[in-house]
Parts: structure tokens; C-alpha cells; sequence
């Protein structure tokens, strides 16, 4: 990355619900962000490498988080205005895609960002369970055809993109702080960077990056007419 550049660093995995509203809104405000000259690098890693790292704990283990859960996904959802359900196979192991991701994004740049969201869309929306290759190459198959889809699969289990992702993931974990996903490495352009964490701190980063915004604002109450 170029010195003193804004730029927000995106770490994703298809598992996370939370991920998938990141990634809509970023994708949706990319041009906007673009013209303010921020760049967004979406990055896949292992949300499970990063919790075992961490020693943190998905909401399904902890009572607690759990009953609190689908109070917050529901919020989040008509918030960002992208409805879908929890799939029945969930949670699931994400290695899969996120190693087909990782493969893509190196080799097959201009292809990667319709290939994250299509993982998102099918999992999320179409309740494809992507840790089973023919839901994979499925998926492979709308963004590349037949014939690149079997190569992208084959070569997603080679040695060299299991130590990438594995890398990456222990990076974010270790280095950047991280304990889930999304997780937000955000540079301010002055030499300075720092972690923001979830899908409901956008406001912080435009403030972080001195964007312009409309922040949250409660508006006074309607004034009656009278009688």
C-alpha cells in the first residue's frame, strides 16, 4: 500500500452474517468511497482460526449471546435492508470457500469481488451449504464457467493456499487484534491506523477517516396541530 493513503482493510468470512452485511454495504458505497479516496481491499480469512486464537467464543456457546442473538441479527437486517434466515446447516466449517477465495483473489483479481459476493448470496439467501464442493463449483460455476470452476477447486487445496489463508488468518488474529469477523483494519492516510470491529461502527471509521457524514441524529418530536 502507498504511504499515507486511506484505505480500510476488510477481513471476511462467509460464515459470519455479520460479514455479509459488511460486504454489502462497503460493495454499495464503494464508488462513494472510491470518490472520497478511500480504497477497500476485501480479505478472506478463517473465523474459526481467529476465535481458537483469540479464545473467544461463537454466540451458540455462551447462553447468554445466544438468546441475545437473533434480537440483533433481526435489527441488523432491517437496518441494512438485506432480509435472509439463519440456514438450517449453520454453523458450518468455511475452509472451503475461503480457501477458493484466497485462490481467487491472487490469481483471478478482476473475478474476486463477484465471487465473494456470489459465496455470500448463496450461502446467506439460496441456503447453500459451501463446506460441500458440489455447492462450491456451483457457485465457481456462475462467476467462471465449467472449466475455470474445476481448476479454481482443485487448485484451492493445494499447499500454497492453505499456508495463505492460514497466514493471513494468524496475521489478523495475532497482529491486527482480531476476535471475530467482520474485523476492520482502517487507515487514516496520516500514518496512522487502527482496528474497528462489526457491521455497526461505520460511523466511527468516517469519523476516523474525516469523511463526510450524516452521524445519527434523533429528530424532535412532531408538533401537534392544534384543535
Amino acid at each position: 500500500m502507498a504511504p499515507h493513503k486511506k484505505k480500510i482493510e476488510a477481513y471476511l468470512d462467509c460464515v459470519s452474517p455479520y460479514s455479509f452485511l459488511a460486504f454489502s454495504y462497503l460493495s454499495q458505497h464503494k464508488q462513494a468511497l472510491e470518490d472520497l479516496n478511500v480504497e477497500i481491499e476485501f480479505i478472506p480469512v478463517f473465523l474459526g482460526g481467529i476465535m481458537a486464537s483469540s479464545g473467544n467464543k461463537p454466540p451458540m456457546a455462551l447462553a447468554a449471546k445466544s438468546a441475545y442473538s437473533p434480537y440483533d441479527i433481526k435489527r441488523a437486517q432491517k437496518y441494512f435492508g438485506l432480509r435472509f434466515k439463519v440456514p438450517d446447516f449453520f454453523p458450518f466449517l468455511s475452509l472451503l470457500p475461503q480457501r477458493c477465495l484466497t485462490l481467487v483473489k491472487e490469481e483471478y483479481t478482476e473475478q474476486y469481488d463477484a465471487l465473494h459476493k456470489a459465496c455470500f448470496q448463496a450461502l446467506w439467501l439460496d441456503h447453500k451449504d459451501l463446506s460441500k464442493q458440489e455447492n462450491m463449483i456451483a457457485v465457481l460455476q456462475g462467476v467462471f464457467g465449467t472449466e475455470q470452476a474445476t481448476k479454481i477447486l482443485k487448485d484451492s487445496q493445494g499447499p500454497d493456499v492453505k499456508k495463505k489463508l492460514n497466514d493471513v488468518t494468524k496475521h489478523t488474529a495475532e497482529t491486527l487484534g482480531a476476535y471475530g469477523c467482520p474485523w476492520f483494519w482502517v487507515h487514516d492516510g496520516k500514518g496512522k491506523a487502527e482496528p474497528f470491529f462489526g457491521s455497526d461502527r461505520f460511523h466511527y471509521m468516517w469519523d476516523f477517516l474525516d469523511l463526510p457524514h450524516q452521524d445519527l441524529e434523533l429528530l424532535p418530536a412532531p408538533i401537534l396541530g392544534k384543535l
